[in-house]
């Protein structure tokens, strides 16, 4: 969409991590004017917070003179104290768009498992060799201890931020345990959620949040976390190839990771989702709710054989979601119950259109 603007409109483009473009917006409003004709973009605009203030003045006069949109087009980092700034100063004036990894609509089924192993970063994925993709990675993972981290939070060690990435992807998919990282890095339950914090801000993980219901059940309250991008997870645990991911423990969390963000990826803004578990033992690894009273229940299975789980069929019974499925690693579709159905991650995420339509029909 980002790009779709930047076309459309002719445009003057300034990297702030140039002290000589940082320095022509020194006076903002005087070089808004010179350039009021066009598409002012700004990238890495997190180096500059305090532009917000100034520019709220710029953009108002142009509303009142018919311009609307298509004024300005900000790319950085996430911060939380960037956000922040530009939802409070341009509240009304702004929208966000996420600039994802590519994802599986993106390269095709022909190209899954090379996704799922390199990750969506465009020069991983598109790298000559695995070595090459890995050593892109690498290189990412110390660029962001080493630069990004300190200029966007608070200053914590690269080393001790490194250790605790890396036992993030060692439990992919598992539920978050404060206590024990912090008993594993020599660090307090709260010095190790703040840290997690600072990472879902940087939308490195994902918190998955747990599903709350009035169901009078006992749920497991805690959030389950996932190394976003695949291929960053792969790195941090040294997984070189696709032959050593499949012998590696954290196989089966690493593609269930990779499912969730590839179908979160393609929901409405408007779903709500997150994980059930009970005490009993009924788990469903990805529920979402649509709307109109449509929700989706998801089991995530490696094999390309795959059963359900008694624990899937007992939060069924619980939650009685209208869409039933068991995604696996393979390309066929089949019917694996009368009401649950075992299909590929391209023929869910289709299926998530299919029900996303539905869903909005449903609204009155």
């Amino acid at each position: 969409m980002a790009l779709e603007i930047a076309r459309e409109h002719k445009s003057v483009y300034l990297d702030l991590e140039r002290p000589s473009d940082l320095s022509k917006i020194a006076d903002i409003e005087w070089f808004c004017d010179l350039n009021k004709a066009n598409l002012l973009i700004l990238e890495e605009v997190q180096l500059a917070p305090n532009l917000f203030a100034p520019l709220r003045a710029v953009i108002d006069a142009r509303r009142r003179a018919g311009n609307r949109s298509a004024q300005f087009l900000f790319i950085g980092s996430a911060s939380v104290e960037l956000l922040r700034q530009s939802s409070e100063t341009l509240a009304g004036r702004v929208a966000y768009c996420e600039l994802r990894p590519f994802d599986i609509r993106e390269v095709g089924h022909g190209a899954r498992h090379q996704l799922w192993h390199r990750g969506g970063f465009p020069e991983s994925f598109v790298a000559d060799s695995d070595s090459i993709s890995l050593d892109w990675r690498l290189d990412l993972i110390r660029t962001y201890l080493e630069r990004y981290m300190p200029q966007l939070g608070p200053r914590i060690p690269a080393e001790t931020l490194r250790r605790f990435w890396t036992m993030l992807a060692h439990n992919q998919g598992q539920v978050f345990n404060a206590s024990a990282l912090g008993r594993g890095l020599g660090f307090r339950r709260f010095t190790i959620s703040r840290y997690l914090d600072f990472m879902v801000d940087l939308l490195l993980v994902r918190r998955l949040r747990p599903w709350t219901s009035n169901l009078g059940k006992r749920l497991i309250r805690a959030p389950k976390t996932y190394v976003r991008d695949s291929g960053i997870c792969h790195a941090l645990l040294g997984i070189g190839s696709l032959n050593d991911l499949l012998g590696h423990p954290v196989v089966g969390g690493s593609w269930e990771g990779f499912v969730i963000e590839n179908l979160i990826g393609a929901l409405p803004s408007h779903a709500h989702f997150g994980y059930y578990r009970t005490s009993g033992g009924a788990e469903v690894d990805l529920l979402v709710d649509f709307g109109a009273g449509t929700l989706a229940a998801i089991e995530i299975k490696r094999g390309r054989a795959p059963s359900v789980s008694r624990g899937f069929f007992s939060a069924c019974e619980d939650l009685k979601p209208t869409l039933r499925l068991v995604v696996h690693a393979g390309d066929e579709s089949f019917p694996l119950s009368r009401e649950v159905e075992a299909v590929s991650l391209e023929e869910a995420i289709i299926r998530f259109q299919e029900f996303r339509s539905l869903a909005g029909s449903a609204t009155p």
